[in-house]
């Protein structure tokens, strides 16, 4: 394919561009660690080189949108186009307006306008009315990142998301894996795309031609629920004419192991929580009063503060709300198969279990940290490797699991927070990646913006052991 790309595609991604580059509308169905994000940089600079878009509006949940301005559009978005990117801010302050400005362009500027959202802010009128506006004035792909966001028929901002995509050029919907409980989860997806590329004006005909529907009655009320599918090879035909699929298994030129990470905010009272437990840490700076003991005492507290949770001086717990585990729960939303979530702390392990279980069923967690029976440990380990057991989740601590164990039927490996320690992040990563795994395995950090788990995951890939170097550096890098 003779296009001018920033860093050449894998073979995978030139045949998703060579099928989808000038489609009207097309989903890529690409596993996690696959790179679609690359195709659709490189498919946008397709378009906008050839005459056929001047913007681009790019949606996103909260854990990835930000990563989009950040990582992906500066890595893989050619050299040689100049282009004007603005992330969506609910909070209309000047500097966001006059941000804002640019996505609308004044006299000759001719630059590429791409304007990235969190899927959130179409529950939002304020969020509406500015896509509303920003498509009405250009030429523009839209695009659904993780597409599953949209499954709901009834949610407002697949309602909102639906509407406003009649005004897009082109349409995309990314996903790696576009049905989470049901193939009824296709219908809003596809109908952002089209409403007749699966041929059917409403849910409802769609859903009497691909799901099994029984009349039930639950004291005085009377509902349908699905309790089968059929025709699915024939939905699967349609699927094949506007989408593309891979799997990691199928990308032979992949590396083994792909890194990914995820991007939380901190809600308010974490941040009044956190500046507290700063101000202490600096104080005792100040006063000399520091060894390594200490300072990562202090860490670790900013740490559980970032998970939701912090262990007060007295020894009781305090908890509060946060991102991270719905950022987890959704993670889960674009992954199949088994998958390994390693967490530090005793209360993030059974917060997760308990989230889990109540979402995916009991059978299919099971935890392994340090009051984990040992009778169990190997028969958790065992249903877990074996493929046709429900077991699927498998959380744990990393200093308790991660050294010894084989866990390769995971090809999904999550830390919910880090260890200090190097050697205890790497041993944790080779329980998926040894000898007897077949696949290649991506590895997904969900961090909170702005606090102790940017550094410390910075540390970890500078393959630097924060317990061991922490006195060798300025504690206030570490604290501020």
């Amino acid at each position: 394919m003779r296009y001018k790309f920033k860093l050449k595609p894998y073979q995978h991604q030139i045949d998703a561009l060579k099928k989808s580059w000038d489609k009207k509308e097309y989903a890529l169905f690409m596993d996690m660690g696959t790179g679609k994000s690359k195709v659709l940089i490189d498919n946008m600079s397709m378009l906008y080189d050839n005459g056929s878009i001047t913007a681009a509006l790019i949606i996103a949940p909260k854990g990835v949108y930000r990563n989009w301005e950040q990582g992906e559009l500066p890595t893989h978005l050619p050299d040689h186009i100049e282009a004007d990117i603005v992330l969506w801010n609910p909070n209309q302050t000047k500097t966001q307006i006059e941000k804002q400005k640019k996505l609308f362009p004044i006299n000759n500027d001719v630059n590429l306008k791409i304007f990235v959202m969190n899927i959130e802010a179409f529950s939002t009128k304020k969020g509406v009315q500015i896509a509303d506006k920003f498509l009405n004035l250009h030429k523009a792909l839209m695009v659904v990142d993780e597409s599953t966001t949209i499954k709901s028929k009834d949610a407002k901002r697949t309602k909102s998301i639906v509407k406003i995509g009649e005004k897009a050029t082109y349409r995309r919907i990314l996903t790696g894996s576009p049905v989470t409980k049901s193939p009824m989860d296709l219908y809003t997806q596809c109908q952002f795309l089209d409403p007749w590329l699966l041929g059917f004006s409403s849910f409802y005909s769609f859903q009497y031609e691909y799901a099994i529907v029984q009349r039930r009655t639950m004291g005085s009320h009377s509902f349908n629920t699905v309790v089968g599918y059929r025709n699915l090879p024939r939905l699967n035909e349609k699927l094949d004419k506007f989408s593309f699929r891979v799997k990691k298994e199928d990308c032979l030129d992949l590396p083994d192991k792909v890194y990914m990470k995820r991007v939380v905010e901190i809600t308010d009272e974490q941040k009044s929580i956190y500046s507290s437990i700063k101000s202490f840490a600096l104080a005792m700076i100040d006063e000399g009063k520091v060894t390594t003991d200490t300072i990562l005492t202090q860490l670790l507290r900013l740490q559980q503060v970032c998970s939701g949770h912090v262990k007060l001086d007295d020894g009781t717990m305090s908890t509060f709300n946060s991102a991270k585990l719905p950022e987890l729960m959704s993670t889960l939303d674009e992954v199949y198969g088994k998958v390994i979530i390693w967490a530090n702390f005793t209360h993030d392990i059974r917060t997760i279990e308990k989230e889990l279980s109540e979402k995916y069923g009991t059978e299919t967690v099971a935890t392994y940290y340090g009051e984990t029976n040992s009778d169990e440990r190997q028969e958790i380990v065992k249903k877990f490797q074996d493929p046709d057991n429900p077991l699927r989740f498998f959380v744990g601590q990393p200093r308790t699991g991660g050294y010894g164990l084989t866990l390769t039927q995971a090809q999904t490996v999550i830390y919910y927070s880090n260890s200090f320690d190097l050697e205890v992040r790497l041993q944790s990563e080779d329980r998926a990646h040894r000898i007897g795994q077949t696949k290649k395995v991506t590895y997904i950090d969900i961090i909170a913006e702005k606090t102790v788990d940017e550094k410390i995951l910075k540390a970890l890939k500078d393959k630097i052991s924060i317990a061991s170097q922490v006195l060798a550096e300025d504690f206030r890098d570490w604290i501020i």
